[in-house]
Parts: structure tokens; C-alpha cells; sequence
């Protein structure tokens, strides 16, 4: 009895301190992670795209807050939308970041990544881990995280790209989409846009 007291404090406490990871240490451990599989595993260095998604889906997804970046995407045109319509835009959203994401992963070589030190206040809930990537014979790229504090976690909620938001970058596209055929008819855009790049990896 008293080794499964023990037991589950152990458990507890692995819990807490993972929930309470900071974001740069998180951001670190997951991308140095996916990373290790990638250069590793023949199957995605060989172009193998089901695995690939299956890896994001697995290891990153959960850190990422896709409402929010839904909504970050959509600017005020998100306040009028459904809930139905609202989550049906997150999850084909969360689609098509989930295939450039991977893509991006497939096309990962000798790359290196360089952590820049964290700038937070202990009271902060909104931060950015900034990192670059350097390659041998290419000029570095940063790409920055926005991270926020949801309940114990921190998920990221935009990524920039030498100082381009992968989020807000959709806006413009987005609000066409609206002004010519409504909300619904950006889903429908978003839907068979996912359609057409997952048939052109299969």
C-alpha cells in the first residue's frame, strides 16, 4: 500500500513539474525531440509524409493553441462567426498549419538551432522564444514562438519567420475569402485546399 502511496506522489509530481515547464525549457525540449526523430528515422529523411504527420500529430500538437491562432488568422471577422462555423475554421486551419508544418519538418537537413536567452518577468502569461536556425552556407533565419500561459501549460500561439507572422500572414486572404462568399465559404476554400495538398502527397 505504502509503495503505491509513494508511487502516485511520484506521479503527482512528475505531473506538476512538467505542467509547469517554462516556455523557453518546453520549446527547447520538444523541438531538440522532434528534431533527434527526424535525423534518425529513414522513413521521414526518405520523404515518408504519413509519418511525418504522424510525428507532428504525436509531439507538437498539443502545445499549440489553434482556436486562438484561428482567431489571430480571422482579425474582428472571427466575433462574427458561429460556433459551429468557428470551430469548423480552427480544425481546417489547424489542417493546413499542421501539412506546412510538416512540410517544413521534411526539409530538414543539417540545420542547427540556437536558443536566444528568455526575456520574462515571472508574473508574465505572453511570451516570445526567440531562436534562429543556421545553416551551413545560408544566412540565419529567425523564427520566434509566441507562447501563452493557458491554466498550467504554455502553447504557442504564433510562429514569425524572419519577422513574418505564419498566422496573421493569412489575414488579407482570409477577409477576400469573406467578402466573396461569407464565412462559410472560406471553410469550404480551406476544405478543398486541404484536399487538393493531401492528395498531392499521397
Amino acid at each position: 500500500m505504502l509503495k503505491k502511496i509513494v508511487a502516485a506522489l511520484l506521479a503527482f509530481v512528475a505531473f506538476a513539474a512538467s505542467a509547469q515547464e517554462a516556455p523557453d525549457v518546453l520549446a527547447r525540449r520538444l523541438m531538440t525531440e522532434v528534431i533527434e526523430i527526424v535525423k534518425n528515422d529513414k522513413a521521414i529523411q526518405a520523404g515518408d509524409q504519413q509519418r511525418i504527420l504522424d510525428l507532428v500529430e504525436t509531439k507538437v500538437l498539443e502545445h499549440f493553441d489553434f482556436a486562438r491562432m484561428t482567431a489571430l488568422a480571422m482579425g474582428r471577422e472571427w466575433r462574427s462567426a458561429s460556433a459551429d462555423q468557428r470551430k469548423a475554421l480552427t480544425n481546417e486551419f489547424r489542417t493546413l498549419l499542421v501539412r506546412s508544418y510538416s512540410n517544413a519538418l521534411s526539409q530538414y537537413k543539417n540545420q542547427t538551432i540556437d536558443f536566444k536567452p528568455l526575456r520574462m518577468k515571472p508574473t508574465d502569461t505572453d511570451v516570445i522564444v526567440r531562436t534562429e536556425i543556421r545553416q551551413p552556407g545560408a544566412k540565419p533565419v529567425s523564427i520566434d514562438y509566441e507562447m501563452i500561459k493557458s491554466g498550467d501549460a504554455w502553447k504557442v500561439y504564433d510562429v514569425m519567420v524572419a519577422g513574418v507572422s505564419l498566422v496573421t500572414n493569412y489575414r488579407e486572404t482570409f477577409a477576400q475569402e469573406i467578402r466573396n462568399g461569407g464565412i462559410d465559404g472560406l471553410i469550404r476554400s480551406l476544405s478543398e485546399r486541404n484536399k487538393q495538398l493531401a492528395a498531392s502527397k499521397s
